[in-house]
């Protein structure tokens, strides 16, 4: 237990490279889930537009939105081990 605390007591960083990489990842995967969510605007008032409902916008962007918060709380909660380059 001594060694994991050991780089944050000694005031080293408590992520690593790795950790942040995937934590950009992540957030580019989550922002990838908004861009699939958005369009499907209507064009007049008195016009319904169906393209609202398309599976990309209720069953596909969600699924990249929560896959993407996964990445990121995995990339939190993973402890990298360390190399002497770092």
């Amino acid at each position: 237990m001594e060694n994991k605390n050991k780089s944050v007591e000694e005031g080293g960083m408590p992520f690593t490279v790795k950790n942040y990489v995937m934590m950009l990842v992540g957030v580019l995967v989550i922002v990838l889930g908004f861009i699939l969510m958005s369009g499907g605007g209507e064009h007049t008032v008195t016009e319904f537009d169906e393209t609202i409902f398309s599976f990309r916008r209720i069953t596909l962007a969600p699924i990249v939105v929560v896959a993407g918060f996964v990445i990121v709380g995995v990339s939190i909660m993973k402890r990298f081990k360390r190399s002497d380059k770092e």
